[in-house]
């Protein structure tokens, strides 16, 4: 791909932005473009360009010229990198206020969309009848979540940043308004698929909304407030379920969306105004397939959706043995060797560029990102199971009993996002981040039938806190170690990674869980029919139950949670290889600006 032209930048010119004069890049034709460099120009004639300054240093005047501009009100911050580069304006307080809390709003919508449903399932069951489609009112919208991050960073890259987002919360729009006023079961799964494709291009494109609007020294505190958001709608998401569904209609779980997405439609679109730089190379629409990959995002689409498909069968509609698992997986490896063979072959133009992959912090933050987005979800969606079932809680207040949790994400996620800022270093806090979080999962796995609320509190606090240090710095590595121009797919392929990890293993731990608990069932209550309790669930698991069979049968299942816990311990305990791995670099040091290969 042909470098972009730039006009030669006269000395006059080069003084005049010294001193604040020209706020924009001089180019041929200007847009609104996802990948400017942190100066405004063009990554590749960067080099060049900062070398014509030390050739055309600015005169004493110009010196005398920068007092003065120094006198006058400034709204906007401006950010150096170095003393002898050009900046980038960025928003003043005032508009970044309102962008975080837009940005804040939309990590709401696709965190809630996540959990909010699972306490809901039962009566949209009811509604419909269609006990058979309960796994893909979940499945539909993490399948195509996880399918299209990767190409939402591809398209982050090629067009504006700013309507992209725009787009992508219309389509979560559209799916949430689907879900609302479906009248079949099928209906409703194919809205949770729209909103599942619109959640794709929202989280990623939050973080990547960040890196315009605030320096990169400032970023982690955001990335902080984001990541709190998330953790809070995450563990807060099953106890709104729970109070939408017993007090008015499970269809408030998806309309709630509409009135928040529209607030946070309107603050980008007032308040975020990505910098005008040069407009894309590509002419025509075969010009931007070419750029956009689209074999490449077509195979992995495919890929993702048969590991999907073998994770929901397996051990349920097929078992893990069966030709009908074991071929879907077969398949999904050879899709994925034929789609880092296209990466290879595309090189710049990849939906996931190599240059990115040959970074040693991006390997890493993707590993570390994988391992601990399956840890949290594991959590996320057990804990509450083991209230319910060993405690006889409801939904509404086994979400509030897992408020210890929730508060150790937040308060953890802020003061490593200010700590970061503050100290520059990101990777101590990975590191701290898999010891409190092995520790805090492995002490759950201690919890007993008749453990007391101290323990418990305590344990998901350390386990919450574990959490919170660590799920921002992968973005805070990738918005540290890459050009501008990167940014979007780094931080989509970390993105993609969590919810992978996630997802993944949400099905490991469904296996470990029902293959123990049958287990734990046939050698403690054998005169117990096992599907009993299985189709029976964990809230009405103490009234179903004949009071005989009760002690040994919670005790089965508190076995089968805790052995599930077990997934969280390992996975926190490798994330210390993804932490010890990444480079040791500092959000307050000069960024380097480097050419794309």
């Amino acid at each position: 791909m042909d470098p972009i032209p730039y006009l030669p930048l006269s000395a006059q010119t080069i003084s005049s932005l010294a001193v604040g004069q020209i706020q924009r890049p001089v180019s041929v034709n200007t847009m609104d473009s996802p990948v400017p460099s942190r100066s405004g120009f063009s990554e590749r004639h960067t080099p060049q360009y900062n070398s014509s300054l030390k050739k055309h240093t600015p005169s004493q005047n110009n010196s005398s010229l920068a007092t003065s501009e120094e006198k006058k009100p400034v709204s906007r911050i401006v950010e150096k990198l170095d003393s002898h580069s050009d900046s980038i304006v960025y928003p003043g307080k005032v508009q970044v206020t309102f962008i975080t809390i837009a940005l804040c709003l939309s990590i709401l919508l696709v965190a809630l969309d996540q959990t909010i449903v699972a306490t809901a399932v039962p009566k949209i069951t009811d509604h419909f009848q269609a006990l058979d489609d309960v796994a893909w009112y979940g499945s539909a919208y993490l399948l195509t979540t996880a399918s299209f991050q990767l190409p939402f960073g591809k398209i982050y890259t090629l067009f504006s940043v700013k309507w992209t987002f725009l787009a992508a919360i219309s389509i979560f729009e559209l799916g949430s308004l689907v879900c609302g006023v479906a009248q079949s079961s099928k209906a409703l799964i194919v809205g949770r698929a729209i909103a599942g494709l619109g959640c794709a291009g929202i989280y990623s494109g939050g973080l990547i909304i960040v890196s315009y609007s605030v320096p990169l020294r400032q970023q982690p505190i955001y990335n902080g407030i984001i990541s709190s958001t998330w953790g809070i709608a995450s563990v807060a998401g099953p106890l709104m379920g729970g109070v939408f569904t017993e007090k008015i209609s499970w269809r408030l779980c998806f309309i709630i969306n509409l009135p928040i997405g529209i607030v946070t439609a309107l603050g980008i679109m007032l308040f975020f105004h990505p910098p005008r730089v040069q407009r894309s190379t590509a002419t025509g629409v075969f010009g931007y397939v070419k750029l956009f990959d689209i074999i490449g995002c077509f195979v992995l689409v495919s890929a993702v959706v048969l590991l999907f498909l073998a994770l929901q069968w397996g051990g349920s509609k097929y078992t893990w043995k069966s030709g009908y698992t074991i071929g879907l997986l077969v398949a999904f490896g050879v899709l994925v060797v034929i789609f880092i063979g296209i990466q290879l072959w595309m090189q710049d133009n990849a939906t996931v560029p190599p240059r990115i992959l040959k970074n040693r912090s991006i390997l890493a933050g993707v590993a570390f990102s994988f391992m601990l987005g399956g840890s949290f979800f594991t959590m996320v969606f057990y804990i509450p199971i083991w209230f319910q079932a060993i405690r006889g809680k409801t939904a509404v207040s086994s979400g509030i009993d897992n408020i210890p949790m929730l508060l150790g994400v937040v308060v953890a996620s802020t003061l490593a996002g200010a700590s970061v800022s503050a100290f520059g270093y990101y990777t101590p806090f990975m590191i701290a981040s898999a010891v409190f979080s092995a520790v805090g999962a492995g002490l759950l796995t201690t919890l007993q039938v008749d453990t007391g609320h101290a323990r418990w509190i305590g344990y998901q606090a350390m386990f919450g806190l574990g959490i919170g240090l660590g799920m921002q710095q992968p973005i805070a590595a990738a918005q540290t170690v890459l050009q501008l121009a990167d940014i979007a797919s780094g931080t989509a392929l970390i993105v993609f990674a969590e919810s992978l990890g996630g997802s993944l293993f949400l099905s490991v731990g469904q296996s470990i869980f029902t293959n123990k608990l049958i287990d734990g069932l046939v050698s403690q209550v054998p005169n117990l029919d096992p599907s009993i309790v299985l189709q029976t669930g964990a809230v009405g698991l103490k009234y179903a139950i004949d009071p005989e069979y009760l002690p040994d049968v919670l005790a089965a299942y508190n076995h089968a949670i805790t052995k599930t816990f077990c997934v969280s311990v390992a996975l926190s305990c490798f994330t210390i290889f993804g932490a010890i791995f990444t480079e040791w670099k500092s959000v307050k040091g000069n960024k380097p600006v480097v050419a794309a290969a």
